[in-house]
This record gives C-alpha cells, sequence and structure tokens, in this order.
C-alpha cells in the first residue's frame, strides 16, 4: 500500500515538474483557456478599432453607448443559454422582442390614452403597458413551447416559424410607422442614465441579476 502511494506521488510530482509556470497557473486557478483566447481577441479588435477611428472608440461616452445599445441582446442571449442547454435552439426571439416592444408602445401611444382615456403621465400607463408585454412575451413562449414539447415538433421548425409570423405581426400592428408619444418613466427603463427605480436600486438590481 505504502508503495502504491508513493508510486502515485511521484508520478503527480513528475507531471508538475513537466508543466510550464503558465500551465501550472491555469490549472492552479480553473482558467479556461478558451474564454481568454476570446478576450484578448475582443481586447485586439477593440484596441484596432481604438486607433483607426483616431481614439474614438475607447470612450466613456461610446462604450456607453454600445452598452445601451446591446442591453437588449444581452438579456436575451442569457435566456438563449438556458435554451442552449437543454438542446434546443430559438430563431424567434429577436421576433418576438420586436412584436412585445411594438404591443407595449402602443398600448401606451394609441390604446390606453386614445381608447381608454388615459392622460400621458399618468403612474399607471408604463406599468399597464410593460405588463400586457411579459404576458405576451409569456404566451408567445408558451404557446411555441407546447408545440414543441407535447406535439414534438422540432424547436428549429417551430420557432423558425415564429420568426416570420411574429415579425409580420409587429409590422402589421403598426404598418412600419412610428408610435409616439412614450410615457417618459418608460422611456427610462430602456435608456435613461438613472433608470426608473433610480440609481442607487438600479445598481443593485444589476449586480443582484
Amino acid at each position: 500500500m505504502t508503495d502504491t502511494t508513493s508510486s502515485t506521488v511521484a508520478a503527480d510530482r513528475a507531471r508538475a515538474a513537466e508543466l510550464s509556470a503558465a500551465g501550472r497557473f491555469l490549472k492552479a486557478t480553473e482558467l479556461d483557456t478558451r474564454m481568454l483566447g476570446m478576450v484578448g481577441a475582443l481586447l485586439v479588435i477593440w484596441i484596432g478599432i481604438h486607433v483607426l477611428s483616431g481614439g474614438l472608440f475607447l470612450t466613456p461616452r461610446n462604450l456607453w453607448n454600445l452598452s445601451v445599445q446591446t442591453s437588449s441582446v444581452a438579456i436575451m442571449a442569457t435566456g438563449m443559454v438556458l435554451v442552449i442547454v437543454m438542446r434546443n435552439i430559438d430563431l424567434s426571439v429577436g421576433s418576438v422582442e420586436g412584436v412585445v416592444g411594438m404591443i407595449m408602445g402602443v398600448a401606451q401611444a394609441e390604446f390606453l390614452i386614445r381608447v381608454i382615456g388615459f392622460q400621458l403621465g399618468n403612474p399607471w400607463l408604463w406599468i399597464i403597458a410593460l405588463a400586457a408585454g411579459v404576458v405576451l412575451g409569456l404566451a408567445i413562449g408558451a404557446f411555441q413551447g407546447f408545440i414543441i414539447a407535447y406535439m414534438e415538433v422540432p424547436a428549429f421548425i417551430v420557432t423558425l416559424g415564429g420568426l416570420l409570423v411574429w415579425r409580420g405581426m409587429a409590422w402589421m400592428i403598426t404598418s412600419g410607422r412610428t408610435v409616439a408619444p412614450l410615457d417618459a418613466t418608460f422611456q427610462l427603463m430602456g435608456g435613461g442614465p438613472r433608470g426608473s427605480i433610480g440609481a442607487t436600486a438600479s445598481w443593485v438590481v444589476g449586480v443582484v441579476a
């Protein structure tokens, strides 16, 4: 037993000695070398664009604009991770986002104001519109999920059809025209500097999420 243990320890020491300093560091910290490679490539691209743009890319204002513009994509990508982990795919996320956004916009600018009679600035305006968007998104997800799970239609086929249907519905709702005006509080949720619940609370929610 002692001889076996000694042989195992000696073999482990021999393998450790063969590793370079960088290899030992990566093994000890359990860093993903593929992830490091992607981050390194991203940094090279950023620096290259910064140089070619005359120092305009890596500026606080531009990074702020990029973070606001890509926040919706990041949120969708977070949900897509769960879908991909379950060995499925959803091609309709962009179209669903579009039709949900259009429903929330039309609810504020037309339905709640012109049909129901709410005044612009009513504190319930953005809450009802947001709830309508959440309910619609859940309904679309449940509908497509039912077809995939219970009718056993491949997710690729279902969500490809959803991509076309929901995109067409978004266009049908507005006929491609601009929807305005939107509630001021609602607009802060997507691009305001302080967020609709205040700067401190927004940071807390962001860190927790």
